[in-house]
């Protein structure tokens, strides 16, 4: 799938002051009484996040056309990222989870994930007067070696970096993982020297550096013989759907697969989502 890259501007600093610590919730036709709950966590533009005390975003365009497919209500609730998941699975509070979520071998045993609909990179953020060594343009594993590295709690950078350390590359190199409630939160403790470097999702990393000017960030790869052949550490992005909702499922899959489909200039309507919602037009 197309990568959009540079950095990008999204008014995220009124969604997070009005956002944090607690939960808002809104159907998406403005029934009290929705037929489905899709649980988010709504800071993560440009896929969820707030604006005028709404959550929108990439992740919300496409609930909206499924609700719309459907002809049903579909209820979209901001919660803790590391639950949804879970949520998902058992089904009493959440039919659905859009967050950006990574697709996964252990949440796959879980719940049900849609059609792939977009591929990241994880990056590593650092103090521009401190970084690791690099390899080119890039970071590799080996480079985090000994280091005090914070992530989401929750997120894929976060689980990237666990398993690397447990059973991988990092095992047994004195490398330490530090859960934080978020990416912002994870690259501010750089500064405040609790974490060395900060692993998070590429588009997360560009708007946290473009807004803090001492930081910066570069991908993040496995290494390979050579240089050349170093690769990235990358994802991508589904909706996850309990088991049993497998008409939703479906609703899902065909929305996308129409959102996913390029136009004459090679574009798909989720590339361009993310470019309005990066702030940049479509033209």
């Amino acid at each position: 799938m197309h990568k959009l890259k540079g950095v990008f501007w999204v008014v995220l600093f009124v969604a997070i002051t009005i956002g944090m610590g607690f939960s808002v919730f809104f159907s998406i036709r403005g029934d009290e009484q929705a037929d489905y709950t899709v649980e988010t966590n709504a800071f993560f533009a440009p896929f969820e996040f707030y604006e005028n005390r709404q959550i929108v975003g990439v992740d919300v365009e496409i609930v909206n056309r499924v609700a719309e497919k459907l002809n049903k209500t579909i209820q979209i609730k901001n919660v803790e990222f590391d639950v949804i998941i879970d949520n998902v699975e058992a089904g009493r509070i959440a039919d659905a989870g859009a967050a950006g979520l990574t697709i996964t071998s252990a949440r796959a045993e879980k719940v049900n994930f849609t059609i792939p609909y977009y591929d990241s990179v994880q990056y590593v953020i650092f103090n521009r007067e401190m970084p690791p060594s690099l390899r080119g343009d890039h970071v590799v594993w080996e480079a985090l070696e000994g280091a005090k590295l914070g992530s989401q709690i929750g997120s894929t950078g976060y689980i990237f970096v666990e398993d690397e350390i447990e059973n991988g590359i990092l095992a047994g190199t004195n490398t330490i993982i530090k859960g934080i409630d978020s990416h912002q939160l994870a690259a501010d403790a750089i500064n405040s020297h609790i974490v060395d470097y900060a692993i998070a999702d590429e588009l997360a990393a560009k708007f946290i550096i473009e807004k803090n000017p001492e930081l910066n960030a570069l991908p993040l790869y496995y290494s390979g013989a050579t240089r050349e052949e170093d690769y990235p550490v990358e994802e991508s992005y589904a909706i996850a759907v309990n088991k049993n909702k497998t008409e939703l499922l479906e609703a899902f899959n065909e929305v996308l697969a129409e959102m996913l489909t390029e136009n004459e200039n090679g574009k798909t309507e989720i590339d361009q989502l993310v470019l309005k919602y990066m702030g940049f037009s479509n033209e």
